[in-house]
């Protein structure tokens, strides 16, 4: 019988990773899609005349009023692309499959159409189309992850996989120039197996009580609140780097169209390859889980604290990776964004499962779909400071991001703290036995 389902469960699983991978994270192609809407002129009206005109004359749209319009739309989209997640997570455990597809559907045609149909005249829909497609494609992502479930013990790496599918399908996101995680609510609760070891399932020893701890005592602890700054600041780089990579490689460029173009069929490549970079992430945590509690069982001490240990090399790397990617970014050569592209990948792959698991492995089960939400929302709410710094960079700065990368890249610092904490916490649970 197994043998027989095997066939429409490998036909399952390609059909929704070919969706994702086509549909579901389409926003995170944003730069291809700037250069079709620039090429297409929407919003030209705001630029200057003498603007206007030496873009006619040498392919640079350098236009302030016009980029500052589309990175608010970008900053809208993403938003929301963060922010839905938890109610749209509500909509599936509610309402099921069907209703959530149709929703999806529905959401993600309309959005298709009305940026299929709209002219430079009617770009300002374009505030309604990219948030619809963004909402429309977390729905999409959402529903296929429960498909992991037909695979058993191989239920992670279906989940890990389809969302770099999600990561990837910002390959596909138009015929631009070259053709733009998520762990969403629904995918982590799917991982949260037998295999996880949580604070509720592990067996107290002896004369060791274990109270039961509100969720406003989990939200409001200091593990939960450094976690959202690790989140947050890594988040924001992504977003602000891909909000603004238009402008940045025009200036850099100094406005060659082909040069630009070149350089953006790279970024749309690299993305592509979130796929492969997804799992690896799991794999080490995996891995170190499995060692830490092997650990834990020879020595006695707490197999919650050993699995909790198991995320702070995930952490630290995904920290590395940021700030790698950040000075990359900062340096204002050209061939340079290679490397910043693929550190970008990489490091976006590695930040949601890293999110994911930690709040998996670091709070009880009960908890697990409330903090997601919580997190995910205040972290949607941090990355609306995007367009104010974007504004800050085309006004007052007079389009040179090097003092704001600056900053940004100090700020990346403090993504360090959380793991830090993490593992001296683990270290006091070790050596203190009584403490779970």
């Amino acid at each position: 019988m197994q043998g027989q389902r095997l066939p429409l469960r490998v036909a399952t699983l390609m059909t929704g990773l070919l969706e994702c991978l086509g549909f579901a994270g389409v926003l995170f192609g944003w730069a291809s899609l700037v250069f079709v809407f620039k090429t297409e002129h929407y919003f030209e009206e705001l630029c200057e005349p003498n603007a206007r005109l030496m873009g006619n004359a040498t392919g640079l749209d350098d236009c302030k009023a016009q980029d500052e319009r589309f990175s608010l739309i970008f900053t809208l989209a993403s938003f929301m692309n963060n922010f839905m997640t938890f109610p749209t997570g509500y909509i599936f455990d509610r309402f099921k499959t069907t209703v959530a597809r149709l929703i999806a559907i529905f959401l993600y045609t309309s959005a298709t159409l009305t940026i299929a149909f709209i002219s430079a005249d009617s770009a300002v829909l374009l505030f309604l189309a990219m948030p619809m497609l963004t909402v429309g494609g977390i729905l999409f992502l959402i529903t296929n992850l429960q498909i992991g479930n037909l695979f058993g013990k191989h239920r992670s790496t279906i989940i890990t996989m389809y969302n770099g599918a999600f990561d990837s399908s910002s390959l596909c996101s138009g015929d631009g120039p070259g053709e733009e995680e998520k762990k969403t609510v629904e995918s982590q609760k799917l991982e949260l197996s037998e295999e996880f070891i949580s604070p509720k399932k592990e067996i107290p020893r002896a004369g060791q009580q274990q109270e039961p701890r509100s969720f406003r005592s989990y939200a409001f602890s200091r593990r939960f609140a450094w976690h959202l700054v690790w989140l947050s600041v890594i988040q924001l780089w992504h977003y602000l780097f891909i909000g603004t990579l238009n402008s940045l490689l025009s200036n850099l460029a100094s406005g060659d169209r082909v040069l630009v173009s070149t350089y953006t069929n790279a970024f749309a490549i690299t993305q592509f390859f979130g796929v492969l970079c997804a799992p690896w992430n799991g794999l080490l945590m995996d891995r170190l889980k499995y060692k830490y509690q092997e650990e834990a069982r020879k020595t006695g001490s707490s197999a919650s604290a050993a699995a909790l240990c198991s995320t702070v090399p995930s952490l630290v790397l995904t920290s590395l990776l940021c700030l790698g990617f950040a000075l990359c970014a900062s340096i204002p050569v050209l061939p340079l964004q290679y490397a910043t592209f693929i550190l970008q990948v990489i490091n976006r792959s590695f930040l949601y499962g890293g999110n994911a698991a930690f709040l998996t492995l670091a709070f009880p089960s009960e908890h697990f779909g409330k903090l997601f939400g919580l997190v995910m929302a205040l972290s949607a709410v941090v990355s609306l400071l995007q367009f104010p710094i974007f504004t800050l960079i085309k006004g007052p700065l007079q389009n040179d991001p090097f003092y704001v990368n600056v900053m940004l890249a100090l700020v990346t610092l403090l993504t360090f703290v959380h793991p830090f904490l993490v593992y001296r916490e683990c270290w006091q649970k070790e050596s203190t036995p009584g403490v779970a």
